[in-house]
């Protein structure tokens, strides 16, 4: 697999890169080849983060990029000038990336630029999957908040053409993933339908048993998506969320979906999305 690992050389970048479990949930995934990106946007011209002891972008890379190279990876480095998710979802489908990995700090968009610009514009324009990494602050600095990946993954699903895309994507984490729990929230108001959603998660946890040889439990919700998604990702002690994004085209800003852009946004958890161009790589 290859991917493109973007960073704006922060502290909190550094502590997601320099995680060796994190590191190693890659390497379980089929990660071979990481092309690390920082992007310069256009109204700065000196100063980035990170930067100060470096003459150029390229040097405040190299240090991030040993981390890559020590830990068996094949890396290459680029620096972009402009708009940073445009440059990130560029580089992407210019190499023909299996996966884009972004750093998150905090939770909230009024305390956090990567959340309510960078991060979000990435998932609304993506083509590719996307891993949002949470980065939480510790009183050493930085450190992610789940390192375990993909051991315990969380799948939400509507039962919807862009649910199904994500779950496609289950094969590509074999050997990451060591336990699934798929999850349905309804409105509650039909108990008829929730016997269908049931059923329905008890059709692909046998499925995921049959294939990929892991533990799978199903669950049925009711209530407020966004909220019940974030409860169960607690509940079952999820190290990811998968899920799916909605939108048809690659020339304008893909519409996520109210529950897709809000876990994003505001969810604690690591959030692995697949958009409906983006297509899963079967190990």
């Amino acid at each position: 697999m290859r991917i493109v690992f973007a960073t704006d050389l922060s502290d909190a970048n550094e502590a997601a890169i320099e995680s060796r479990t994190c590191l190693e949930c890659l390497d379980n995934i089929g990660v071979r080849e990481v092309h690390l990106l920082t992007v310069v946007p256009d109204n700065v011209s000196s100063g980035l983060p990170g930067m100060e002891a470096a003459t150029d972008a390229k040097e405040a890379l190299a240090p991030q990029r040993r981390v890559f190279e020590r830990a068996g990876f094949d890396v290459e480095i680029h620096v972009a000038r402009g708009t940073p998710h445009r440059r990130i979802n560029g580089l992407a489908e210019r190499i023909d990336a299996d996966m884009i990995v972004v750093g998150s700090r905090g939770q909230s968009p009024l305390r956090n630029r990567l959340v309510g610009g960078t991060v979000r514009n990435v998932a609304r324009t993506a083509v590719r999957p996307l891993l949002v990494e949470r980065i939480e602050k510790t009183p050493d600095g930085h450190a992610v908040k789940k390192e375990h990946l993909f051991r315990d993954v969380l799948y939400a699903t509507d039962f919807s053409e862009n649910a199904a895309r994500a779950y496609d994507f289950f094969p590509a984490l074999t050997g990451a993933t060591e336990r699934a729990s798929l999850l349905h929230v309804g409105g509650g108001g039909d108990p008829g339908a929730t016997g269908s959603a049931e059923e329905r998660l008890d059709e692909l946890a046998t499925d995921l048993r049959d294939r990929m040889g892991i533990d799978v439990e199903t669950n049925v919700r009711s209530g407020n998506p966004v909220e019940e998604i974030t409860a169960e990702e607690e509940r079952v002690g999820a190290t990811a969320t998968l899920i799916g994004a909605r939108g048809t085209s690659r020339l304008r800003r893909l519409l996520l979906g109210s529950t897709a852009e809000s876990i994003v946004a505001r969810g604690t958890n690591n959030v692995l999305l697949v958009s409906p161009e983006a297509t899963p790589t079967p190990r």
